[in-house]
């Protein structure tokens, strides 16, 4: 299983009155994990979209344990779960600087051709490079 970690801190507006991380801003925290698990990979969604391949999200599920609050220094792992067909799937935990398990994630995305805006097999290029060991 290929893994990244990326380390960011709560800013005031991804916060509620409470202080609190509004729930809504988890999708985010999530898509900052996959950008950077790709381009640790050597590839980034810029690259991708320039091929005129796009990554839209079609499932995304969400467990919060914890709360997150303003001014916690966040670490999201991203693991690679699946990739094949015309899709690849992450994991995704959240953990705050006391390594305490916040928020546990999946997501789905499927290769889409810009063009067709039809569902494409895993690029060869992506499919190498992301297997290589």
């Amino acid at each position: 299983m290929k893994k990244h970690e990326v380390k960011l801190r709560v800013r005031y507006a991804e916060t509620d009155q409470m202080g609190v991380v509004y729930h809504g801003n988890y999708a985010q925290y999530f898509e900052i994990g996959r950008v950077e698990w790709l381009r640790n990979q050597g590839v980034s969604y810029k690259s991708l979209e320039e091929s005129a391949i796009m990554l839209p999200v079609v499932s995304l599920s969400m467990n919060y344990r914890k709360p997150a609050f303003y001014d916690d220094e966040l670490t999201i792992t991203t693991i690679l779960k699946y990739m094949g067909g015309v899709k690849i799937e992450f994991d995704y935990e959240i953990t705050n600087q006391n390594g305490e398990l916040l928020t546990t994630a999946n997501s789905v995305l499927v290769f889409v051709d810009m063009k067709t805006k039809r569902p494409i097999s895993v690029p060869q290029y992506l499919d190498d490079l992301i297997n290589k060991e």
